[in-house]
């Protein structure tokens, strides 16, 4: 058999790095309705709740390694069943970077070394596998924002290699050199998504990411905390849209940067009240200091995503707020025991 083909029952071998994450859980959930699916995380700032349900999936496999240090799938026996010592990977997601807004100080280390080790390893595993690659980048490669101008894929954004955040934000810029470097020395088609402002089900709580928060609290008539003032506006993508972006990424013919994300600027305190709306609430919407992490960001331009790949957000925001609402009532006694810090 040829190294690189699909299996023998005609599923691909797809790795997806960082998958049990908020954005990398869903794509796991996804992606292996089809395929075979190897979830490999770290469990830093994610969680193995994210991906319990598939784990009894035989199309779906869970391994806990941090890619900082280099992993060959072909030794390890649970992979036995994927034939990938013969058949190898034929397509990488990378997910892999630590994604704490409450904790990001006590991640500045992990955090640089995912944008540079790790991308190393993760572009050797491509290699290696000749396998496709699409890469998670973020809107913060394009700076603070600046104004409600949008940007688009063309802007080189602003540089601060010194600042409190550089080891996120201008450690996402040297990822894409990484890329860029490999793609055009080794003529691959490795690519990258710039993903803006995301929320859904499994969005970290008790983290700072505030749209998650504002449910779970609602729900439990608590205030919804802003982190910064009554004028922090940003644009909002559900997961669902921002997984199909990916997806449509990795079967296309690009080989540039694009931009994932809602196009529609919101105030943060007008979701707040959707939400107590929504849920019949009787919380407060209060404003505390800012996190470092949580920072309001440019407005994505997705013209090229609309014309390349044929996509844009088909969810509403308040059909994204229903949905994460179902789920978090559906799952409220879980998520408390999560958001208390207790082991399941």
């Amino acid at each position: 058999m040829k190294k690189n083909k699909a299996n023998l029952n005609g599923r691909k071998n797809i790795l997806v790095t960082g998958g049990a994450g908020f954005i990398g859980s869903r794509l796991c959930e996804e992606l292996v309705r089809e395929n075979n699916v190897i979830c490999l995380d770290s469990l830093i700032t994610s969680s193995l709740e994210n991906i319990r349900f598939l784990l009894q999936n035989p199309n779906f496999e869970f391994i806990k390694h941090d890619l900082n240090e280099p992993l060959d799938l072909k030794t390890l026996p649970e992979l036995k069943k994927f034939e990938v010592e013969v058949f190898g990977i034929q397509e990488i997601y990378n997910l892999a970077c630590p994604t704490s807004a409450k904790k990001f100080d006590e991640l500045t280390v992990q955090t640089a070394l995912a944008n540079s080790i790790l991308i190393k390893n993760v572009l050797d595993l491509a290699l290696a596998n000749d396998a496709k690659l699409v890469h998670a980048s973020s809107a913060v490669v394009y700076g603070p924002r600046e104004s409600n101008s949008y940007v688009n894929e063309a802007f080189h954004g602003s540089v601060k290699i010194d600042g409190p955040r550089s080891c996120y934000d201008e450690g996402k810029r040297f990822a894409e050199a990484m890329i860029a470097t490999y793609r055009n020395f080794y003529k691959k088609p490795f690519k990258v998504a710039r993903i803006f402002r995301t929320y859904g089900p499994r969005l970290a709580l008790n983290d700072g990411q505030m749209i998650s928060d504002f449910i779970f609290n609602a729900l439990d008539n608590k205030d919804l905390v802003i982190y910064g003032t009554e004028n922090f506006s940003t644009s909002l993508c559900y997961v669902d849209d921002v997984v199909d972006g990916l997806i449509k990424l990795m079967k296309s013919d690009m080989a540039q940067s694009v931009n994932l994300g809602s196009n529609v600027d919101v105030l943060l305190k007008d979701v707040a009240q959707k939400i107590i709306d929504l849920t019949g609430s009787t919380s407060q919407i209060i404003y505390q200091g800012a996190l470092e992490f949580i920072t309001p960001l440019p407005l994505p331009d997705i013209d090229l995503a609309k014309v390349s790949l044929g996509w844009y957000p088909l969810t509403t925001l308040d059909k994204g707020l229903e949905k994460t609402l179902e789920y978090t009532r559906a799952n409220k006694r879980v998520l408390n025991e999560l958001a208390n810090g207790e082991s399941l």
